[in-house]
């Protein structure tokens, strides 16, 4: 009878093996699988209460559910994490061994899940097993009854039988919800970068992200905050009680949400009653605070915000909620970043529109074909045309186009050069209106265009024409007097009595001195006007440049010994004759010479050397003076160019009348100057055996 009894609880046992073994194995949902699990063991063993821990690959209890008689309680990881930790179920799952407790009040591995209920007993007893898959600990499953001796060994055995049954399906449907959780990570990122990526206007793109991060994470409230200076400033938020959130500010580095926009790194507070490091500053007024986490937004590997979410409505945040919201925080940036370059680009569009508008320089716009597409007020007034309609005229149409400069087709304009050049604009009224005009490429309306300045300089060129005439007068007017001059000069040199006749002689010497400098201002004048026509350099020659040099030194030597200036050779023994116009050649160098003792001060030194390089004779002239400024050296050759600040007097055509004339011998000309140490000229002149 006895075996009889046995056997049919045997039978009994297998039996239901099997048909949970074949429930488990029909179910992928993981919430079906612990439910039908729990009710299984319930049921068959009894009990006041059952429980499973779901384990990730590290241990980490991602889901767990409590069946209280026929009520099931889910999202309850919270709930069993301190049993993991440090109670009964963390003790099971470290050995991988089931474990029957008669009395839990006696065994110090036995920690609540939950709170104990007013009067109830802390004396249970209680089943706590391994889920164990392919050696693989995937879960803990506990089983507590109200009273003490409950339960027996043999019931023990069931339940572990139980739990090894469904361990496998617990498994599968475990990956199952991972790889569901993946797709939904996917499919919102993929939806998250079609949403975010529709406007480039800056508040509603913060309003489809604030929307798609609510929709993804399924928590009560999303905030968007901006890094700013030293601060996290929350410029956007939705859900519950968003509008106490906009506008908060937090200091980078302060609270975990400061401290994830100053590290770049994403936070998940599931509980912040237990959170260590949670303080005020991660709090907003009115909103209650139970979970969060915060991401960081990027941009090109920097970090420009976060995004926060506050209290799921699951009680805690999917295992893949950071990464959700790192992928929507990382789409947010560049998206962000797009529309603050737009916003920049727009505003800078307007500004370039009113700049235009309202500039007094007339300004026109044209396409690639030179059809003039906007033109600005001034450019009205000085063509006076009204431009009512684009492409009215072409800009070859309004002036004439130096298209030597500017290549077939506006070819220099595309390597984004500026071309200028003076040129004729022909008005409405027949008018012809000398101009100068600057040209170059630029982005106008988003189209890729071309740029015209016209600066009117007709007054400029009556200047130059008035200045021409001053010119001519000089030379011509002045040219005859000065030759007479030095003829009265020399014969009085010559008849000059022996009585006080030293006296005299230096009188007439500082005479034909200074007539010797008016005849060379006024030759050089005459000069520079040949030199800027195009006049070829006329009477070369070979010419001793050795004896050149002396003899400008010995000429210049007066003027120096007035100032108790040293002036220093440093010259070769031999040196191959130039080919120049010998008068040229010496006023360049008795300018460089004045121009170095002007500047030198009194008992300074100059230095001037010549020497041979290829074809070449390199001269120069070296002053210690106070030197020229870095922002005048390429306006130091320039003509009635004068160092503003000095005291010197002159016209300024020294250095100009210097570059022309070594230019025109085909050499060049340039300057090195220590503003402490004086400067230094460099020129060459070609050699006559070249």
């Amino acid at each position: 009878m006895v075996r009889s009894k046995d056997q049919t609880r045997t039978n009994q046992l297998l039996e239901l093996l099997y048909h949970s073994s074949r429930r488990a194995a029909t179910a992928l949902d993981l919430r079906v699988v612990l439910q039908q699990t729990l009710y299984e063991v319930t049921r068959n063993v009894g009990g006041e209460r059952c429980s499973v821990a779901v384990l990730d690959d590290q241990g980490k209890v991602i889901d767990a559910t409590i069946v209280y008689g026929a009520t099931t309680r889910e999202h309850t990881t919270l709930q069993l994490r301190e049993p993991m930790e440090r109670g009964l179920a963390g003790w099971v799952a470290r050995n991988r061994q089931g474990v029957y407790i008669p009395n839990t009040s006696q065994d110090e591995r036995w920690t609540p899940p939950v709170k104990t209920m007013k009067g109830e007993s802390q004396s249970k007893s209680a089943i706590c097993v391994p889920l164990l898959a392919r050696e693989k600990l995937v879960g803990v499953l506990t089983l507590v009854h109200s009273k003490i001796n409950a339960f027996s060994a043999e019931q023990l055995d069931l339940v572990q039988a139980i739990a090894d049954q469904t361990s496998v399906s617990i498994l599968n449907a475990r990956l199952y919800a991972e790889s569901q959780r993946r797709t939904h990570v996917m499919t919102a990122l993929a939806e998250g970068a079609t949403a975010i990526n529709v406007s480039l206007q800056i508040e509603e793109l913060h309003q489809r992200i604030l929307t798609q991060a609510i929709q993804a994470l399924q928590v009560e409230t999303v905030a968007l905050g901006m890094i700013d200076g030293g601060r996290v400033v929350f410029r956007a938020a939705t859900g519950r009680n968003a509008e106490n959130i906009i506008g908060r500010q937090i200091v980078l580095g302060e609270g975990i949400a400061g401290l994830a926009a100053r590290n770049g790194r994403g936070v998940v507070v599931q509980d912040t009653t237990q959170e260590k490091d949670f303080s005020e500053a991660d709090t907003f007024d009115g909103v209650e605070m139970r979970a969060f986490l915060v991401a960081p937004i990027q941009a090109q590997g920097r970090v420009i915000g976060i995004l926060e979410a506050i209290n799921p409505t699951a009680e805690l945040f999917d295992p893949d909620a950071l990464l959700v919201t790192t992928g929507i925080g990382g789409l947010a940036g560049a998206a962000i970043q797009n529309a603050q370059l737009f916003e920049r680009l727009q505003a800078a569009h307007r500004r370039y529109r009113e700049l235009f508008e309202e500039s007094v320089v007339p300004m026109l716009i044209t396409d690639w074909e030179g059809r003039i597409v906007e033109t600005n007020q001034q450019a009205k007034l000085l063509s006076g045309y009204a431009f009512a309609t684009p492409f009215d005229l072409t800009i070859d149409q309004l002036h004439d186009v130096n298209w030597d400069k500017l290549g077939a087709n506006f070819a220099a304009l595309r390597e984004d050069r500026t071309i200028i050049y003076e040129s004729t604009l022909r008005a409405r009224n027949d008018a012809r209106i000398p101009i100068e005009v600057f040209a170059r490429r630029i982005e106008f309306e988003e189209a890729d265009s071309i740029q015209w300045i016209l600066r009117d300089i007709a007054e400029r060129k009556n200047l130059d024409n008035l200045r021409s005439d001053l010119t001519s007068m000089i030379y011509h007017d002045l040219r005859s007097p000065l030759a007479n001059i030095a003829a009265s000069l020399d014969i009085l040199h010559t008849l000059t009595p022996g009585k006080d006749r030293e006296t005299i002689l230096s009188l007439i010497q500082i005479v034909e001195n200074s007539t010797d400098r008016i005849q060379r201002l006024v030759n050089s004048l005459l000069d520079i006007n040949q030199l800027e026509a195009g006049q070829p350099v006329a009477n070369q020659k070979p010419v001793d440049a050795l004896q050149l040099i002396r003899r400008a030194m010995a000429d210049i030597q007066p003027l120096a010994d007035g100032q108790y200036q040293t002036i220093a050779a440093k010259l070769p023994q031999t040196l191959p004759p130039v080919w120049v116009d010998e008068d040229m050649a010496y006023r360049v160098l008795i300018n460089l010479l004045e121009n170095a003792s002007k500047f030198t001060p009194a008992k300074g030194s100059i230095e001037i050397g010549a020497q041979r390089e290829g074809d070449w004779a390199l001269l120069w002239v070296q002053d210690t003076g106070p030197g020229i400024p870095l922002s005048e050296r390429e306006r130091i050759f320039d003509k009635f160019m004068r160092l503003p600040g000095t005291s010197q007097s002159g016209l300024g055509i020294g250095l100009a009348f210097c570059r022309l004339a070594v230019q025109g011998h085909g050499g060049r000309i340039w300057l090195e100057s220590d503003e402490s140490k004086g400067a230094k000229f460099y020129f060459t002149f070609p050699l006559a055996s070249a």
